[in-house]
């Protein structure tokens, strides 16, 4: 729809789970990391815990994505089942037999020959549990009962649960302590920082084929990144619907007010400024930008808020929580430099 106007050759911001636009900060590449490790060691249960929408399906997709050997995998997207529909799930998903769909006993003798051919055969097989905080308790003891699948050297089946942190509070329960045992590897998605939404708009829109500094001005990053507290769902929401509205306005780079419509339109409410200084700053900026360029004033109050070197930067963290008016001095860093280049 506007890829040809922004010079995209895809939409960059699409919801779907899609590992080429993945854009690894610190936090994920550390996930990532384990996810692999977990599948080619074949270390039993790996649990990863984050966020509604903070990319736990597009991590796990990229981690199979980069397996050197060949792995068979079934994903369970919607956990909420019965035992027995648990167990025809799995069969089904398995290729197994039409009697493995109606007895349990079945189903783990036909799964445990599979999967140790498939061993043999120097093959991996993964299974993933997706929204796994939504599991009813049988089969959490389903799941423990499918990690003890092995032989003397190692697991035949490897295990992701991923889930909101309410999964890690179920966890702690002392009828679950069994299952939690069995847990190898542990990793969490946290939302972004500020300057870390900056980096991954741009690498998403990298990505597409589009230059950063084209696509949206910096007043527009920065409301993005204030609305959308770090969560990348919400960021695509936002820039998606943001780039619709300046196709349709015929408006390059879109505007911060661009980005309130939507706001607006979608019913997210803003996040507060951690200090009355920064409101004052953004205001001015987001006024400047309804008027298509940033007046002199708006640029003296911006370097009151100064730059930080390394904003923009995927590999830096910030020593300490990032603060309204940090996040400000981010956006600019990292727009004047696109734009310098």
């Amino acid at each position: 729809m506007y890829e040809r106007f922004f010079g995209f050759a895809e939409r960059p911001f699409d919801l779907t789970p899609n590992p080429r636009f993945l854009v690894l900060m610190p936090g994920h590449r550390e996930a990532l990391s384990n996810l692999e490790y977990g599948i080619t060691s074949r270390k039993g249960i790996t649990l990863l815990i984050g966020d509604a929408g903070t990319g736990k399906t597009t991590l796990i997709r990229a981690a199979l994505e980069r397996q050197p050997n060949q792995v068979h995998c079934v994903h369970l997207h919607n956990p909420a089942l019965a035992r027995t529909e648990f167990i025809e799930m799995l069969a089904a998903r398995f290729g197994l037999s039409d009697a493995a769909h109606r007895s349990k006993a079945t189903l783990l003798l036909e799964l445990e020959r599979l999967l140790a051919r498939r061993r043999e055969a120097g093959e991996t097989s993964v299974l993933i549990v997706d929204e796994a905080q939504s599991l009813p308790l049988d089969l959490l003891e389903e799941v423990r009962l499918l990690a003890n699948i092995e032989t003397n050297e190692d697991k035949l089946l490897s295990l992701i649960l991923a889930g909101q942190p309410e999964l890690a509070d179920r966890l702690n329960r002392q009828d679950l302590r069994q299952l939690k045992q069995r847990i190898a590897l542990r990793c969490e998605l946290r939302p972004l920082t500020e300057q870390e939404t900056v980096a991954y708009l741009a690498g998403r829109i990298r990505a597409a084929g589009g230059t950063a500094a084209q696509v949206f001005t910096r007043e527009a990053v920065a409301l993005i990144a204030r609305t959308a507290r770090g969560i990348p769902r919400v960021i695509n929401v936002l820039a998606d619907n943001a780039l619709v509205n300046g196709f349709a306005a015929e408006q390059r780079p879109v505007a911060s007010h661009l980005v309130a419509e939507v706001c607006r339109d979608f019913d997210i409410a803003h996040v507060a400024a951690e200090s009355s200084a920064a409101d004052e700053v953004v205001e001015q900026v987001v006024a400047a930008s309804v008027q298509h360029e940033t007046p002199r004033e708006s640029m003296l109050a911006m370097e009151r808020v100064s730059a930080q070197p390394d904003a923009g930067r995927a590999d830096v963290q910030p020593a300490e929580p990032v603060t309204a008016v940090q996040g400000l001095r981010a956006k600019l860093s990292f727009f004047q430099t696109a734009r310098n280049k």
